[in-house]
C-alpha cells in the first residue's frame, strides 16, 4: 500500500549538513586554486568565476546555518 501522507519536516540535522556543505565547498575552492597555477585563458576565467559563485553560496549557507540554529534554539 502506498502511503500518500507527507513526511514530517525533520530539521534535526540541517545545521550539520549545511556545515559539511560549507566545508566541502571551501575544500573545492582550495583545490581549484591549485589548478589555477597550471591553466591560463578561458579555463582560468571559468575557474575564477566558479570560485566567486562558490563564495556566494558559502555566504548563503552560513546564513541558513544561522537561521537553522535559531530555529533549533527556539524549539
Amino acid at each position: 500500500m502506498n502511503d500518500k501522507r507527507p513526511k514530517p519536516d525533520d530539521r534535526s540535522d540541517n545545521v550539520e549538513k549545511l556545515q559539511q556543505m560549507v566545508h566541502d565547498t571551501i575544500e573545492n575552492i582550495h583545490a581549484s586554486k591549485e589548478t589555477l597555477e597550471n591553466v591560463t585563458g578561458e579555463e582560468r576565467e571559468q575557474i575564477m568565476a566558479k570560485n566567486a559563485r562558490r563564495k556566494q553560496a558559502i555566504k548563503g549557507m552560513r546564513e541558513e546555518i544561522k537561521d537553522e540554529y535559531e530555529h533549533d534554539r527556539d524549539q
